[in-house]
């Protein structure tokens, strides 16, 4: 019975360590060895559903006017803690993004890089005060991608998009923050991929707002 109890922690383990992952299981992840893996729920012409595990990131925050003010400042801060550790970079960079709620003050974008597997239950402890181990709750995300650049007016035009392909389809969702995804290091120049990410409310909404006009054709 004990040998059996300790079979099944360890295959949960494996499990939940099975989501950080091969890059070759995602055509757009071909920069790093491991990738952030996931469930498609579903797919339309306008965005896609997905379902990520619960897993292990090294985060930093950092407040500014501009995005891409912010993210240089925490990529240097994140990048310190992988050299210093020797450990691998992953994809992808993920940020939260707090807009401001007016326009005198300043947004908060949490920067983070995803631990990979020989990393991921026990992560090396931040010297920085400022870099912290912070482990993301399992979720589904609506996911809009994008090529080029992440830069503040590309991803807030891609950010409104999606917004307004949610809002068509009457898709809830959490308003207060959304997160960029980027792939791809500075060094890339073509077939870049990023994304925006919203996080999903009651039940994931898998219908496109095509689907939904019921009105007759004139």
């Amino acid at each position: 019975m004990i040998c059996l109890s300790v079979l099944v922690g360890f295959l949960l383990v494996l499990t939940a360590e099975a989501r950080v992952g091969n890059s070759s299981q995602l055509a757009f992840c071909t920069e790093t060895e491991q990738c952030l893996l996931f469930d498609l729920i579903c797919k339309t012409d306008d965005y896609e559903v997905r379902h990520y595990d619960s897993v292990n990131w090294v985060s930093t925050d950092e407040t500014s006017w501009f995005m891409d003010i912010a993210t240089v400042t925490a990529f240097r801060r994140l990048f310190a803690y992988i050299a210093g550790n020797n450990i691998k970079m992953t994809a992808p960079v993920l940020v939260k993004c707090t807009p401001a709620t007016s326009f005198w003050q300043t947004g908060t974008y949490t920067m983070s890089f995803l631990l990979p597997v020989e990393h991921q239950k026990n992560p090396p402890k931040p010297t920085d005060v400022k870099v912290y181990i912070n482990k993301m709750p399992d979720m589904k995300v609506y996911v809009r991608s994008y090529g080029g650049w992440m830069m503040s007016l590309t991803e807030k035009k891609q950010v409104e998009n999606l917004r307004n392909d949610l809002d068509k389809v009457g898709a809830e969702y959490k308003e207060s923050f959304h997160y960029s995804a980027g792939y791809n290091s500075p060094m890339k120049l073509f077939n870049r991929h990023n994304e925006v990410w919203y996080i999903v409310e009651d039940e994931p909404m898998c219908t496109s707002s095509e689907e939904l006009d019921f009105s007759p054709s004139s």
